[in-house]
């Protein structure tokens, strides 16, 4: 009986070592992730600007605009680092919204994510990764900086980032509470960005986004 015990636990043991994870094995770093990467680089180049524009060697932009935009990607990076790998998306313009998000596990799209299609007042579920919004051919966006916006183009958002777009009412001018990382242009990215016109959009039936298949039964 106590050689029995004695296989037993030795059996156990290499089961254990087979199957459970390492508990001295790396775990993944926020570091290593392509936001953070994009985040720390863009922090470089803006301090190299700021020290630029504060000895007066270039007039380009100035020390308050270069400091604000700073303080704000200082910001996401510490959101970065607390380790939530997924953004949310809430649509408020009072129509249909094209956001992308990940693809169904069936796909057979080469694309990294999918395009779907967020209702008036919806917002994308907790766990479930919206990774940017569509610009149609026609849209009128603001707070770009001068970004090229001519056709149809992708906007990233980062992950932990919770983005809300509205719609001015008199100018029908698409708003974001957030600035966005970079445009997209078809070409520019490995996602799907079709040259349609908004009217395009806003005809679509919303998607049931993840999460909320049950309801629709």
């Amino acid at each position: 009986m106590k050689l029995f015990n004695y296989l037993l636990l030795i059996f156990i043991i290499i089961l254990n070592f087979l199957f459970a994870r390492p508990s001295w094995a790396d775990t993944p770093k926020i570091t290593k992730s392509s936001d953070y990467i994009e985040v720390t680089k863009s922090l470089d180049i803006l301090q190299n600007q700021l020290s630029a524009a504060k000895s007066g060697e270039t007039e380009i932009f100035t020390v308050e605009d270069l400091q604000k935009r700073i303080d704000e990607l200082s910001f996401q990076q510490y959101a970065l680092e607390k380790g939530i790998n997924w953004g949310q998306c809430r649509n408020e313009t009072g129509k249909t919204l094209a956001i992308y998000g990940p693809k169904p596990e069936k796909s057979a799209s080469d694309f990294d994510n999918a395009l779907y299609f967020l209702g008036a007042g919806e917002t994308t579920p907790p766990g479930w990764d919206c990774q940017g919004i569509y610009l149609a051919n026609d849209s009128k966006i603001m707070g770009f900086n001068n970004q090229d916006l001519s056709g149809a183009a992708a906007i990233k958002i980062l992950q932990g980032t919770q983005l809300i777009a509205k719609s001015n009412p008199e100018t029908s001018t698409l708003e974001l509470n957030v600035t966005p990382t970079k445009v997209f242009h078809n070409g520019d990215i490995n996602w799907y960005i079709p040259n349609v016109s908004e009217t395009n959009i806003t005809s679509r039936v919303p998607d049931i986004i993840l999460g909320n298949e049950e309801e629709a039964d």
